[in-house]
């Protein structure tokens, strides 16, 4: 398992994340703790989970993610592990967070509060990672960066890091960083697969000019590009199976991951694997490593059966033919998620 570091940082992470928002609603504490060991023993150090997991976001179980990596990590060396987590952003849009009634926010009240119950969940005394989940641009960023780096002086929190950001927020939140003195964004984990490559039309340029590092999240585009939705299917068990007879956001973001053109395309990146013998799941994972911008890639399954597509692409480079099919698909298909 090859290693990169994270941003500007001291920390070097496996190229492979293992990502945990199932854990605790799709994975049962059990088949989580066998995804673990299976990834741990394939040389992953780098886990990802958020105090608002599992998904769906749902009271009854919010938190669950972080207490079920928090034992796990009781049977490994904690040196061994790069734990990343995360504070919900405002719930007045997109996302209403299950913490704290839904009143999120990122001010020093609810930055503070969220990283003493993750630490509590995790049962860890500091968090490596610790990132702002979505954005909350009308609060601003001195008072959160700020936050953020007594956090960091105090050896509760190693480097921070942002989520679901997009250009102008990356960059304000440097100046600020950069004006105040503090601690910076080493990361930002946004979505980025061969379905959705907008994060290269902007964001790409900043990560490689100013030193910050993608964690991109869903490279198998939530799973549609392993090809369980094509034809019309609807897998028992599978997210946006349920999604879709959710109604409102649920649905709207079920209808933005299995589409007309999102299943075209992946279609035809099915044929580009099958052709280089190998699962799709194992092409969109490498595809996704393969930029000079990611430092690692986060991946979620709820079944231990799913991981070995996963690993298989561990030391794997995909040839130039190969990425250049993949091009020419992005190319005449043209952002399949909008």
């Amino acid at each position: 398992m090859k290693t990169r570091r994270l941003g500007k940082s001291a920390i070097y992470v496996s190229d492979i994340c293992m990502g945990t928002m199932t854990f605790g609603s799709q994975a049962d504490e059990a088949e989580a703790f066998r995804i673990l060991d299976e990834c741990y023993d394939a040389g992953i150090n780098f886990y990802d989970t958020a105090e608002n997991y599992p998904v769906p976001p749902d009271p009854k179980w919010a938190g669950r993610s972080e207490e079920i990596v928090g034992k796990w990590m009781k049977t490994k060396d904690r040196d061994s592990l790069i734990i990343a987590t995360k504070v919900s952003g405002p719930s007045h849009g997109w996302i209403k967070s299950s913490q704290r009634a839904g009143m999120t926010a990122m001010d020093r009240h609810n930055i503070t509060r969220a990283v003493e119950a993750s630490l509590t969940r995790l049962d860890t005394d500091y968090i490596d990672l610790y990132q702002t989940h979505w954005p909350d641009h009308g609060t601003g960023f001195d008072e959160a960066m700020e936050t953020l780096d007594d956090l960091v002086r105090a050896g509760l929190v190693r480097i921070v890091g942002c989520s679901n950001e997009n250009a102008w927020g990356l960059m304000k939140s440097l100046a600020t960083s950069e004006r105040l003195g503090t601690v910076r964004h080493q990361t930002i984990q946004n979505n980025f697969s061969l379905n959705n490559r907008r994060f290269e039309d902007e964001l790409a340029n900043i990560c490689k000019r100013e030193g910050v590092s993608l964690i991109p999240y869903s490279p198998i585009a939530g799973g549609v590009l392993s090809g369980k939705y094509n034809g019309g299917a609807t897998p028992e068990g599978a997210r946006f199976s349920s999604y879709i007879k959710k109604g409102g956001r649920h649905t709207a973001m079920a209808q933005r991951f299995v589409n007309e053109k999102s299943l075209s395309a992946t279609e035809r990146y099915m044929a580009i694997a099958k052709e280089a013998g190998m699962s799709p799941v194992t092409l969109a994972t490498a595809w996704s490593k393969q930029h000079d911008f990611v430092a690692s890639t986060i991946v979620g399954v709820s079944k231990l059966d799913q991981v070995a597509p996963i690993l298989a692409a561990a030391d794997l480079t995909l040839p130039d033919d190969v990425m250049k099919a993949c091009d020419a698909i992005s190319k005449e298909i043209l952002y399949p998620m909008g």
